[in-house]
């Protein structure tokens, strides 16, 4: 059985050269080996295309093709099931393409591939030379390939070809209305939305002579035709080399153009996993988040069009180093930490060799984690200096395959170039593409105006002396986290967290000499807390990364840059900075795109493996999604169902784990994260047994309204309302059930003990309340004072959550407003002189006599004392 096939989200291209295949291969199934983009769906649905007569795939037994003709595509990964079928033995496999320079992975045994503006052109042209004709119908279909892949002849990849084919289609009754019909398709209001949110995020940067020019967006949802809109963008902004990344879910589609020879697209998008011709390219990519799609560019950028540089532009300090004697066992773990894949090993006479992963891998199968890295790092490299030309350290890191070419200066290692990290760093000072050079609507001024609206005078005042701290010691000083978020988002926040690049133990200290407060410091973090006199507090932190030895494990900290410190944090929104040195006060740093998610209202992680790390972080995404009324953006949000999915979240500590549903539990409307966490799958990690029924819901929701009601109505009285959730939470759980959620979440002995035993009397004491109040039983004031006088409010709060009946909720709220609060205006030395006899029964009048101040029968002091005579008669 013969087949034609084509790459997934076939376009006109492929339909024009599976159409003209089918004339080279009578007989052949024409089948598409995935979707089709949006104009092709248009074109199905509005034309002739039945005639056509293609097969659907999952109508197609694979095992019985013996031939199988593939067209405009050279790459396995491209061709949906029918990469499963390619080492079938017997099969005989014939490309057609234009894409000469993507060299797939695909073998074959015929077929052409050669440059060309079309796939389709190529085969009309075999057509044309071997006198096989084809009908005005065909012709339209092909005349559809060669005019969209050449942009209507006018793509600078239009070859003579192209025309000629064209010509040869036209002559056979190609029908150029309908081309045209179907060419010329009008955007959509979605990418016309799109096209202005890439417009304004275009950058375009100088690198070696050519302007490269990149956009990126981000959307929750598909939208087809992206390779239109960058089209459409370069001719209207006449740019020589364009680059659009778009974030749409859980992949990033990119799509290039180019107009000059300098930048072959074709070749920068194959290391995405895409494809397509020097001059229009394309590729989806499906396992980095947006950032680590527009960092990995800029590399294969500086890759591809390499700038003149020496090394000491590039080199990557301070360098990280193994000592001779450190195992190999050790050496992994440290490459792994450090995310490497070389690392300089040195001794006292300085750097002796080079251990690679790939080494330390291979001996450790062999078993020798136990021997010392000097047994097998390499021995012979080059050495550069900070002003060799970037084009010999090339030569012996990509020319001669080695992974790290160390950079010395008068004898001293000062920086290492790397195989994977080589062309990353910034030419001259400035990123292709850099978040924080982006034009952002947050101007230093605007940072300062909402920093004297939002701020107490005294808080600025504090900004700027630490600023200017920083500057006497010659350190950079910046306001980070939540302060910034909730700045730019115009919330008064005066939790206040300051970095240093550099130490910031040294900084706290030196500015608490200067205004008088003191400082706590803690040297293994490298953080501090300044205490002001009036009890004010910031806290202060040294620049640093974090890594982690395994999922849920606290990371360690090491000393890192700005952007890495921001880098290791939870979310974008969470990644901003306001520097406060004089000359820079306000200045807003946005490395990844925390102010336009602050725009969007999206909640998203800055890279694949955040949740992995630190799962506590799924808490925190609901917790920020509820409190700011955000979303979670649909990545991340499909990270954090992965992250359920693999159990990421038993491996969290009993400790962290509380802390994080304590956060949640405390926060305004913990109720709409309590449903979030349910949505996602994470009560079974507080415990299996956990369900959010309708019997829970509902106590929860009397919960938030009793809550509410009670801080209204008592402001000063401070109470656990997290204790309250966390009771009605758990409303469905037995006793048992109930104590092993507490030992789970590894709540104090003490206080687990006191919960449970909270829990047991509320049922106990509502079951009293309950039975009398449906017997219509009279109850005075004083059985409600006695009833509840030794309960906490916390297990009051939840009784009134709890229990059906409005009697009994009318009950506690009475002991809550009127009887708490009762006391007698006689004491017991009034007692004493009335006579009254010691021992028991003093303690006995004294109860009587509070219990008719309850219930209205004395009401003043004279009464008590008329009342106690009666009692000690």
């Amino acid at each position: 059985m013969d087949v034609i096939t084509t790459h997934v989200n076939a376009d006109f291209d492929c339909l024009g050269a599976m159409v003209a295949a089918g004339k080279l291969y009578p007989g052949a199934l024409m089948v598409f080996s995935g979707s089709q983009e949006k104009s092709m769906r248009d074109f199905f649905l509005k034309s002739t295309s039945y005639v056509l007569n293609f097969t659907r795939l999952k109508d197609l037994d694979l095992s019985l093709v013996t031939r199988l003709i593939i067209v405009d595509c050279q790459h396995s990964s491209r061709i949906g099931r029918f990469a499963e079928i390619l080492n079938k033995p017997g099969l005989e496999v014939h490309i057609y393409d234009h894409h000469p320079e993507s060299s797939g992975d695909i073998k074959y045994v015929e077929g052409v591939i050669r440059d060309c503006g079309s796939s389709t052109a190529i085969l009309t042209l075999m057509l044309a030379d071997r006198g096989i004709e084809v009908n005005p119908t065909e012709a339209t279909f092909m005349m559809l390939g060669v005019y969209e892949d050449t942009g209507s002849l006018i793509f600078p990849s239009t070859t003579v070809d192209d025309y000629q084919a064209a010509a040869w289609l036209l002559a056979r009754g190609a029908n150029l209305n309908t081309v045209s019909d179907f060419i010329t398709q009008e955007l959509t209001a979605e990418q016309i939305s799109l096209l202005n949110d890439l417009l304004k995020s275009l950058k375009s940067t100088d690198l070696n002579g050519v302007q490269v020019s990149i956009a990126q967006a981000s959307i929750d949802h598909y939208i087809g035709d992206i390779a239109v809109l960058a089209h459409m963008m370069r001719d209207m902004e006449s740019l020589q080399a364009l680059f659009i990344a778009v974030g749409m879910g859980s992949r990033v589609y990119i799509g290039a153009r180019r107009r000059l020879p300098e930048v072959n697209v074709g070749e920068i998008m194959h290391e995405f996993g895409g494809g397509g011709h020097a001059t229009a390219a394309s590729a989806t990519v499906r396992d980095l988040t947006l950032l680590q799609v527009l960092a990995k560019l800029e590399q294969t950028l500086r890759d591809r069009v390499n700038p003149r540089r020496v090394a000491g532009d590039i080199m990557s300090a301070p360098v990280k180093t193994l000592s001779a004697t450190t195992t190999i066992a050790d050496a992994g773990e440290l490459l792994t930490r450090y995310n490497v894949n070389a690392m300089p090993v040195v001794d006292e006479g300085g750097m002796t060799g080079i251990i690679s992963r790939n080494i330390v891998e291979k001996a450790l199968y062999h078993g020798l984690g136990g021997v010392p890295v000097s047994d097998y790092m390499h021995t012979e490299f080059l050495r550069a200096a900070p002003d060799t030309p970037i084009t010999e350290v090339q030569e012996f890191i990509v020319g001669h395959d080695h992974r790290l070419m160390p950079v010395f200066e008068d004898g001293v290692l000062v920086g290492i170039i790397t195989r994977t990290n080589m062309l990353r760093y910034m030419y001259a000072g400035e990123a292709l593409y850099d978040l924080a050079k982006d034009n952002l609507p947050v101007r230093s001024r605007e940072v300062d105006r909402l920093m004297n609206r939002l701020l107490a005078p005294a808080i600025v005042q504090i900004l700027r002396d630490l600023g200017r701290a920083g500057e006497n010691l010659d350190l950079p000083v910046y306001a980070v986290g939540g302060f910034v978020r909730d700045l730019l988002l115009g919330i008064e926040n005066d939790d206040i967290d300051v970095t240093i690049e550099g130490n910031g133990i040294l900084f706290a200290e030196t500015f608490a000499r200067e205004f008088g407060c003191r400082v706590k410091s803690h040297e293994k973090f490298g953080t501090a807390v300044i205490v002001f006199p009036d009890g004010f507090k910031i806290d202060v932190a040294s620049t640093r990364l974090e890594y982690y030895s395994s999922p849920g494990a606290l990371p360690t900290v090491e000393r890192s840059s700005l952007k890495m410190d921001l880098y290791r944090r939870d979310f974008t929104i969470n990644t901003l900075a306001i520097q406060l040195n004089s000359k820079e006060f306000g200045h807003l740093i946005d490395y990844y795109g925390g102010q336009k998610d602050l725009q969007e209202r999206s909640i998203r992680v800055l890279h694949n493996l955040s949740f992995v790390e630190d799962p506590t972080r799924v808490f925190r995404a609901i917790r920020f999604e509820q409190r700011l009324d955000f979303h979670i953006a649909k990545h991340t949000e499909n990270l954090i169902k992965n992250a359920v999915k693999m159990d990421f979240l038993d491996k969290l500590g009993g400790k962290r784990l509380l802390t994080e549903l304590v956060h949640i539990l405390r926060e305004k409307d913990s109720l709409r994260a309590v449903e979030r966490m349910n949505e996602l799958g994470l009560l079974r990690f507080i415990n299996p047994e956990l369900l959010l029924n309708a019997e829970t819901r509902k106590v929860l929701e009397e919960a938030k309204k009793i809550v509410s009601w009670f801080e209204l109505l008592f402001l000063e009285r401070q109470n656990e309302k997290w204790a309250v959730y966390f009771l009605a939470l758990c409303e469905s759980l037995t006793d048992d059930q109930f104590w092993g959620t507490c030992t789970r979440l590894a709540v104090n002995e003490h206080y687990k003990e006191k919960l449970f035993e909270m829990r047991k009397k509320a049922g106990e004491m509502l079951d009293i309340m309950q039975r009398k109040a449906a017997r219509g039983a009279k109850v005075e004031r004083s059985d409600i004072y006695h009833w509840l006088k030794e309960l906490p409010v916390e297990l009051l709060l939840y009784m009134m959550a709890k229990t059906c009946r409005e009697d009994v909720k009318k009950y506690i709220s009475l002991y809550f407003t009127q009887l708490q609060n009762v006391r007698c205006f006689i004491t017991g030395r009034d007692l004493q002189k009335l006579g009254a006899p010691a021992g028991p029964r003093f303690r006995e009048i004294l109860d009587k006599l509070l219990d008719a101040r309850l219930n209205g029968i004395v009401q003043s002091r004279e009464d008590e004392l008329q009342f106690a005579r009666q009692l000690i008669k």
